[in-house]
C-alpha cells in the first residue's frame, strides 16, 4: 500500500507545567546522579542558547522535562540516531558500552531522590499513547514503565477531535488545568505520541508581604521602561557577586529544599554579553560562593506561558535525524518509516508574594538601626529553579519584560 512508503511521523510533546505561586545519593559504580544533574544542566545552557538566538523575548523552560523526554527516546533510538540524541542532550560522557540501562537508571535514581521525602511538590509523569494496530516492541514497553513509570495507552488517532480532547485532558490533570489546551491540530497518520509533564508549586521559605507591594519601574532596556508590581522584603539571604562575569546572584529558598536563583546583570552590562557566560561550572560557583548577608530585596511579580517546537531548534544542536526520513528507532518497533514529527514544548510559571506564616519567623534578627544592602531586580534578569540535594536544574528562564504574558 501506498500508505506504507510514506514516512510516518509520531509527535513528542514535552508539556512543562512550572507553577511556582508560594502558596496561598544513590551512586552507581561509574556515574551518580550528580553527574547526570551535572550534564543536564549543560544541555539547559546550550538549549537556553539556541532559543535566544532566535529572539531577545522572555524564555522559559524545563531542562529535566525535555531530557527525560529523550533518554526515553534514547532507549528506542539505535546507531546514529542513538547517537546524536546523546550528544546533544550532553550525555556522553555518561554512557557506558557494559552498562546499557545506566542513563535511564540514573533519570529514574534523579527522580526518586528529588522526591523521596514526598513532601515536595513536583510531579512528574510520563505516557505513551499509540495507535490500536501499531506494535511497540515489549522491550521498550518495559523499560518505559520500568524506568519511567510510564502510562501506555491505545489511542485511535484517526478520530482526530475525540484524540485531541483525550490527550488535552490528560495534560490538564497531569498539569493540575495549568495546560488546559496543549495541541490543537492532529495528523490522522499518526503512530503514537510520547508525553512528559512536569509540574512544581513551591512555598517561599520568607513569603513576601503584600501591603509592601506597589507599582515601580522595570528598565526593559535604554528606551522602553515599564511599571510592574514590585514585591519587597528586608532579610538575611544567600548572595554572591560575580566581578569577572559582571552580575550578581540571589538565592531565594522554597520549602523542601528547592530554591530560585537569581541572576542579575550589574548595571550597565547587557544580559546578552551575560548569556555566553552562563555555564554549568558557573552555576555550581554560584552556589559553592553563596554568602549570607543582609538585603532588601525587591522583586516584580510576573508571569509567563512559553511555547517552543523543538523540531525546529533541536536539529541546530546535533539533533537531526530522528526528525528526518534517516531516523533509527528500530528498538521502538519493527515497523519501518517512522520519525518524530514534532516536539512540543510549553511551560507556565507565577511568582508572587504568597507564602506560609510560619516562614515568617526567618525575620528574627533584623535590626531598624543598620542599613541593609539593595538588591533590586529591575532590570532583565535570569532565574534558575533547582533541587538543591542534587543540583538538578528544573526550570531556567529570562524575563526581559515581566509584564509581557
Amino acid at each position: 500500500m501506498m500508505v506504507n512508503k510514506m514516512k510516518m511521523g509520531f509527535m513528542l510533546i514535552v508539556t512543562c507545567m512550572g507553577f511556582l505561586a508560594p502558596v496561598h545519593q544513590a551512586h552507581l559504580p561509574s556515574a551518580t546522579i550528580s553527574d547526570l544533574s551535572f550534564q543536564n544542566m549543560g544541555f539547559a545552557m546550550n538549549l537556553y542558547r539556541k532559543i535566544s538566538s532566535y529572539n531577545d523575548k522572555n524564555i522559559f523552560f524545563s531542562p529535566l522535562s525535555i531530557s527525560t523526554s529523550f533518554a526515553a527516546l534514547l532507549m528506542a533510538s539505535d546507531a546514529e540516531t542513538y547517537e546524536e540524541i546523546l550528544k546533544a542532550l550532553n550525555l556522553e560522557q555518561l554512557e557506558q558500552a557494559d552498562q546499557p540501562e545506566l542513563i535511564p537508571t540514573l533519570f529514574q535514581l534523579l527522580h526518586e531522590s528529588i522526591t523521596q521525602n514526598g513532601s515536595l511538590e513536583l510531579e512528574q509523569s510520563m505516557a505513551l499513547f499509540m495507535r490500536p494496530q501499531f506494535e511497540v516492541e515489549k522491550v521498550f514497553q518495559d523499560q518505559l514503565k520500568t524506568f519511567f513509570e510510564a502510562d501506555i495507552q491505545r489511542v485511535d488517532f484517526a478520530d482526530t477531535k475525540e484524540s485531541i480532547g483525550f490527550i488535552n485532558e490528560f495534560i490538564k490533570n497531569k498539569t493540575r488545568d495549568k495546560v488546559p489546551e496543549m495541541i490543537s491540530t492532529l495528523d490522522p497518520v499518526t503512530r503514537l505520541m510520547l508525553i512528559n509533564t512536569i509540574f512544581f508549586q513551591g512555598s517561599w521559605q520568607m513569603p513576601f508581604n503584600s501591603n509592601f507591594t506597589e507599582n515601580a519601574p522595570f528598565y526593559v532596556n535604554n528606551y522602553n521602561i515599564v511599571q510592574v508590581p514590585m514585591m519587597f522584603l528586608e532579610d538575611k539571604f544567600y548572595s554572591w557577586k560575580d566581578v569577572p562575569l559582571g552580575a550578581k546572584v540571589l538565592k531565594l529558598p522554597y520549602q523542601e529544599g528547592v530554591s530560585m536563583l537569581i541572576l542579575l546583570p550589574n548595571k550597565g552590562v547587557d544580559y546578552t554579553v551575560v548569556d555566553d557566560g552562563i555555564t554549568a561550572k558557573k552555576f555550581l560557583s554560584w552556589i559553592k560562593n553563596l554568602q549570607k548577608t543582609k538585603l532588601e530585596v525587591q522583586l516584580p511579580k510576573f508571569k509567563m506561558e512559553e511555547s517552543y517546537s523543538l523540531q525546529d531548534i533541536l536539529p541546530d544542536m546535533g539533533m537531526k535525524s530522528i526528525f528526518s526520513t534517516s531516523a533509527n528507532l528500530t528498538k521502538l518497533t519493527k515497523e519501518e518509516g517512522l520519525k518524530v514529527s514534532e516536539v512540543l514544548h510549553k511551560a507556565v510559571i507565577e511568582v508572587d508574594e504568597v507564602g506560609t506564616t510560619a516562614a515568617a519567623a526567618t525575620v528574627i534578627g533584623i535590626t531598624p538601626y543598620s542599613l541593609p544592602m539593595t538588591f533590586i531586580v529591575n532590570r532583565p534578569f535570569f532565574f534558575f529553579i533547582y533541587h538543591e540535594a542534587t543540583n538538578c536544574l528544573l526550570f531556567m528562564g529570562r524575563v526581559i519584560d515581566p509584564t509581557n504574558n
